[in-house]
């Protein structure tokens, strides 16, 4: 586990090299804002420990947070294997995987990428070239036991299918939070 000052010099060595995230924004108001909010910083490092190399991507002026995303070049790879969700998990009569994301997702005070979220991150850069990601997945598909994925082959972000039991090695899932 990594003190506050570790992570807070992690988070500010990655907002620097990657200004193009977040042209705009000035890593003083950030840091003011992760400083007044212990909670959130706790999501981070949980980000963090799990691969998830959490960085700011946008400002929601309507609410005054920082949004943060999971930016690693491929899904976090503490949080691969996991099928979506406790309903998927409690499903499987064998082979069952250890989690599954919507609940570590919730563990960490994190949500998962939606669809719009995923193709917003891969405005920023190419990522899930080898691994795919689950997203939050639409109500009317979860009921039939689905849920939905995305990855990026052949300079294309591909939003795809799976059962929710479902899991594989190279599948994880991303991570929002709102400081």
């Amino acid at each position: 586990m990594k003190t506050l000052n570790e992570l807070l010099s992690i988070l500010k060595s990655r907002f620097e090299n990657n200004m193009n995230r977040h042209p705009k924004i000035k890593w003083e108001d950030v840091q003011k804002k992760l400083e007044q909010n212990p909670k959130k910083l706790e999501s981070l490092q949980q980000m963090e420990e799990t691969g998830g190399e959490p960085d700011v991507v946008d400002f929601d002026e309507k609410s005054g947070s920082f949004i943060f995303f999971d930016c690693s070049a491929e899904s976090p790879k503490e949080r691969r294997s996991w099928c979506y969700d406790r309903e998927a998990l409690d499903k499987r009569k064998e082979h069952k995987p250890k989690n599954n994301a919507a609940d570590a997702a919730k563990s960490m005070g994190i949500e998962i990428l939606d669809e719009q979220d995923y193709r917003f991150l891969q405005t920023l850069g190419a990522f899930d070239q080898k691994t795919s990601s689950w997203l939050k997945t639409p109500e009317n598909i979860r009921k039939l036991g689905g849920a939905i994925f995305g990855d990026y082959r052949y300079g294309t972000v591909f939003i795809y299918h799976n059962g929710a039991d479902s899991y594989y090695a190279a599948r994880g899932f991303r991570g929002k939070l709102l400081v």
